[in-house]
């Protein structure tokens, strides 16, 4: 479960088409690292509203904000943060398991597309910030800086 580094990653799936519109093709280990098994998406997010606030064990995610904008927020648990600005409907991040995410600042417009590599059960979440912290510590103590155990990423 352990992540070395904070490992997000940019995807940009692109666009097919011309005057009869347009269409993003997005399949699964091809244009994302896993196999969705589970998909949602967020919308009429009110302002203020900050959605997520959680890490996950095992599930690692891609979220594509399919109209409007929003922003999501990453932190690592190490000292490392980084806020993305999702804007555009071809475009999403890739986001490992053992990240904390808040997505936020969402537009009236705003669909954010969640691709999920795990099917949702509730003991993998960790919803609480301060036990976050504490399970990557303690994984940091336990894994002594060893490779990484899941590599979703070749």
């Amino acid at each position: 479960m352990k992540n070395e580094k904070l490992i997000v990653s940019i995807l940009d799936f692109g666009a097919i088409g011309a005057e009869r519109g347009l269409i993003t093709i997005c399949e699964g280990e091809q244009d994302i690292p896993f196999i969705p098994k589970r998909v949602f998406y967020i919308y009429k997010s009110a302002k203020g509203v900050i959605r997520g606030c959680h890490a996950n064990r095992i599930t690692d995610f891609v979220l594509i904000n399919v109209s409007g904008k929003s922003k999501v927020k990453i932190m690592d648990g190490r000292g490392n943060e980084i806020v993305y600005s999702l804007n555009r409907p071809n475009t999403g991040i890739y986001i490992p398991h053992m990240v904390w995410k808040e997505m936020y600042d969402f537009t009236d417009d705003s669909v954010l597309l969640c691709l999920a590599s795990e099917h949702y059960n509730p003991d993998e979440y960790i919803r609480d910030y301060n036990a976050f912290l504490s399970e990557v510590e303690n994984e940091e103590a336990c894994w002594g800086g060893g490779k990484q155990k899941k590599d979703n990423l070749d």
